[in-house]
């Protein structure tokens, strides 16, 4: 039974209370008890009174809320040819973003550096709410990361990422010390923004196709990163069609060394990145069209065995790719009607990444939010609030004597 102020909060940010009497009928707690934790919230700025509630009967309640700018959380999605970073309010609104190409070969010395600058300057420019603390930083990496360590973990494509802590790069920007590094791979965060967009979408397969490859499980309404941190790596499942094609990560016949973004780049002098071969398939130029009708053929045939197996409600198409949605999305569901059992694809549902080019953003946010705001990190929250004041009060006293 949710009983502190913690648990209070989350309580008005699902949606399931919007008013005392609401959180008195939902934890069972007396309107005393509940008053006291939201008077706790209150001081802490985390929590105020809104507008005027629809009455069933009797007066008016009033309404309570999250204050948004009560804190911000940071949150970057650093991929392998292109970093986006965002401070992000405590309801979720970016304040100020800024997105740039880079080489994540250069390893993290270099990456995380400009990722640091840039987080400098967003937080001091005028849209970056200067002044509210930064409460969590929610960052993404391509491939497996070790969540505990907050660093990327045997990925073979992260050179010189291996292992290496990520937060002492943060560690120095203004408001940021003491802030938790949430970490996730970068297709697990893509289905986190699925989540918020789709609440009751329980079981799903969503899909990053870009540069590189990945998949993120929802099962059972829970992400599924596994063990390691490994689930999801479909751009290395050894295909047929890749035989003898040597991928990114040093083996051969790998889904990605015929399907990535990367390997259709490099059939090419022309195009520098994916997003140019996306371009030119939108304005209708035959050659990338084909290219990604290929790509989308290969993933959804691998992905045609996944759906067999875990009978997802739909599988979610984002990154670079998808944004030719209508050819990749095609490419995709063929290959699944043709390559999965009849049950499975029945009713299976192929949608496009709900935030578009921003769901990495958006994902890594709510992965610093749900961190930041979760009971146990508010009620800590508090305590330290009480006790700061009680060690103030002390020096108030000790120097008065």
């Amino acid at each position: 039974m949710p009983d502190t102020a913690g648990d209070l909060l989350a309580l008005l940010r699902s949606g399931r209370a919007r008013t005392r009497a609401d959180l008195v009928r939902l934890t069972g707690l007396s309107r005393t008890a509940v008053l006291a934790r939201l008077d706790a919230l209150a001081d802490a700025g985390l929590v105020a009174v809104g507008d005027e509630l629809a009455s069933t009967g009797g007066r008016r309640p009033l309404g309570l809320h999250l204050v948004a700018g009560a804190g911000v959380v940071l949150a970057a999605a650093v991929g392998r040819s292109r970093s986006q970073v965002a401070v992000v309010d405590l309801a979720g609104t970016t304040l100020a973003a800024d997105s740039r190409d880079h080489e994540v070969g250069a390893g993290p010395e270099v990456v995380m550096a400009s990722v640091a600058q840039r987080f400098e300057a967003l937080l001091a420019s005028p849209g970056g709410a200067a002044g509210p603390p930064v409460l969590a930083v929610g960052l993404s990496l391509p491939g497996p990361v070790d969540t505990a360590r907050g660093s990327s973990r045997d990925s073979p494509v992260m050179t010189g990422w291996d292992g290496v802590p990520l937060a002492p790069f943060l560690a120095d920007l203004p408001g940021v010390a003491g802030a938790p590094l949430v970490i996730g791979n970068d297709a697990d965060v893509l289905a986190a923004a699925e989540q918020l967009a789709r609440p009751d979408l329980a079981e799903a397969l969503v899909v990053k196709a870009s540069t590189g490859l990945g998949l993120g499980l929802v099962v059972g309404g829970r992400r599924v990163p596994g063990v390691l941190g490994a689930a999801g790596e479909i751009g290395h499942v050894p295909v047929p069609e890749a035989a003898g094609r040597r991928c990114r990560c040093g083996r051969d016949g790998c889904l990605e060394a015929v399907a990535g973004g990367w390997a259709l780049v490099a059939e090419r002098e022309d195009v520098a990145h994916v997003r140019d071969l996306v371009a030119l398939a939108l304005a209708g130029e035959e050659r990338a069209r084909d290219a990604l009708a290929r790509s989308a053929r290969l993933l959804g045939e691998v992905l045609a065995t996944a759906v067999t197996l875990l009978n997802p409600a739909a599988v979610v198409l984002g990154g670079d790719m998808a944004a030719a949605y209508d050819l990749y999305a095609d490419g995709v569901g063929a290959a699944l009607a043709a390559r999965g059992t009849a049950l499975a694809t029945r009713d299976l549902q192929v949608l496009p990444a709900a935030h578009g080019d921003r769901a990495g953003l958006v994902g890594c946010a709510a992965l610093a939010l749900d961190h930041a705001l979760a009971p146990r990190a508010v009620d800590a929250l508090l305590r330290q609030r009480v006790a700061g004041r009680g060690a103030a009060r002390a020096a108030e006293e000790s120097s008065g004597t």
